[in-house]
């Protein structure tokens, strides 16, 4: 089975420089933890929960003025859509990741695949 098809279509990116507050309510009205951040280049970073929490909320920055692109991680880990679904559950088990960003052999973003894929298909 490959990953393209256990992976979450239908995603919903951010922009680097949109708000923290603005992502987060993203995350909030969309019931999500975690966000591509893209500019018209591609993909550029990717945003969680976990981040907003100890890179601006616990350092205490502003989240209406702080911009995505200021806390994002920008050194992106990433599979492809057409991975084996094995490969890619035993690296993010190895770098103890529970979403990756999914590409397609263009570098265009495809999806997205969390732990949660991964169960709801008995792997």
């Amino acid at each position: 089975m490959l990953i393209g098809d256990i992976m979450t279509r239908n995603v919903h990116l951010v922009r680097p420089e949109e708000t923290l507050h603005y992502a987060a309510g993203l995350m909030a009205q969309w019931d999500i933890a975690f966000l591509p951040v893209a500019d018209a280049s591609g993909l550029v970073g990717t945003l969680t929960d976990r981040d907003i929490i100890l890179r601006a909320v616990a350092p205490g920055l502003d989240a209406g003025t702080t911009k995505v692109s200021d806390i994002m991680t920008s050194n992106i880990t990433y599979c492809y859509d057409d991975e084996e679904v094995d490969g890619v559950l035993g690296n993010m088990k190895a770098l103890q990741l529970r979403r990756l960003a999914v590409l397609d052999r263009q570098e265009r973003l495809a999806g997205v695949v969390s732990r949660t894929d991964f169960t709801r298909h008995g792997i």
